[in-house]
Parts: C-alpha cells; sequence; structure tokens
C-alpha cells in the first residue's frame, strides 16, 4: 500500500479545497454609465475605462 513521504502542508491542503470555494468573477457597474460590465475591462456600452474614453462605441 502507498504512504506518503512527508505530511501534507495546511498551504497545500488549503490550495486543493479552494477550488471549490471559487464562485467566479463578481459583475461590477461602470461608474460612467453605470452598465455590468468585467472588472479591469473597457465598458462594452461607453467604452470608458479609469475614467478615460478609450473605444469608440457605434451606436
Amino acid at each position: 500500500m502507498a504512504v506518503p513521504k512527508r505530511k501534507t502542508s495546511k498551504m497545500k491542503k488549503r490550495q486543493r479545497k479552494a477550488a471549490n470555494r471559487y464562485e467566479g468573477v463578481q459583475a461590477t457597474f461602470c461608474p460612467n454609465c453605470q452598465a455590468p460590465a468585467a472588472p479591469h475591462q473597457v465598458c462594452p456600452s461607453c467604452g470608458m475605462y479609469k475614467g478615460k474614453q478609450v473605444v469608440t462605441v457605434e451606436a
């Protein structure tokens, strides 16, 4: 029968269990137009990022 050579550390156990607690990326709202947008991404509805116009969005 296989027996582990070393005790599994607390960090390794916690990393393994953390995958089950992951709930995905939380939705955030654009401060300019209040539309839902992914965090750290350009807003798809208005094209703003960090208060600056980055992309021109056609209507």
